[in-house]
């Protein structure tokens, strides 16, 4: 983790936040990966069925669908914290010092609005697919709220994590 002591243990609310976040962000990194065993468990067990038994199969590529884009999804704050997630810092880090700080403080910003929409329309597509008992349309055909429920916590997450990293000052 590339976050300075001081920074880590900030007294007082913002530190309390961080922490919290931090917290919250490294339990969803596990929530993702058992979303992420389960969708690989049920990969096998699919071609087990289908080449070893010969029998169809009816609902594994759905919820496979859903474990992996879930576990993507949830994993996303924990990247975000530890630094993980691809980024491209030539000019930032030829220009240093202040200009860097104002280019990663604006590339934060950025992408904590287009987090923080995501986020939003994540929840009214969860919100619409509960209320009015949205199902998937295949041959399983589950309710859609609950494969989509992982889309609007992670990336709900993902927002207040990035104003973490904001109140942190290393973004």
């Amino acid at each position: 983790m590339a976050h300075s002591q001081s920074l880590a243990q900030r007294s007082g609310a913002i530190g309390g936040y961080i922490r919290l976040m931090d917290a919250l962000s490294r339990a969803s990194a596990y929530l993702a990966a058992v979303l992420f065993i389960a969708g690989v468990v049920v990969i096998c067990q699919m071609v087990f069925i289908r080449y070893v038994l010969g029998m169809s199969t009816s609902w594994q590529t759905e919820f496979t669908v859903f474990s992996v884009t879930g576990a993507m999804l949830m994993g996303s704050p924990y990247v975000l914290m530890t630094g993980g997630h691809v980024a491209i810092t030539i000019l930032p880090d030829a220009l240093g010092g202040t200009a860097r700080k104002i280019m990663r403080l604006v590339a934060a910003l950025i992408g904590l609005a287009f987090c923080a929409a995501l986020a939003y329309a994540s929840w009214v597509y969860v919100i619409e697919a509960y209320q009015y008992n949205w199902r998937t349309g295949t041959v399983w055909n589950p309710l859609l709220w609950p494969g989509l429920m992982p889309m609007a916590v992670g990336t709900s997450l993902l927002t207040l994590q990035y104003v973490a990293e904001i109140l942190r000052g290393e973004v």
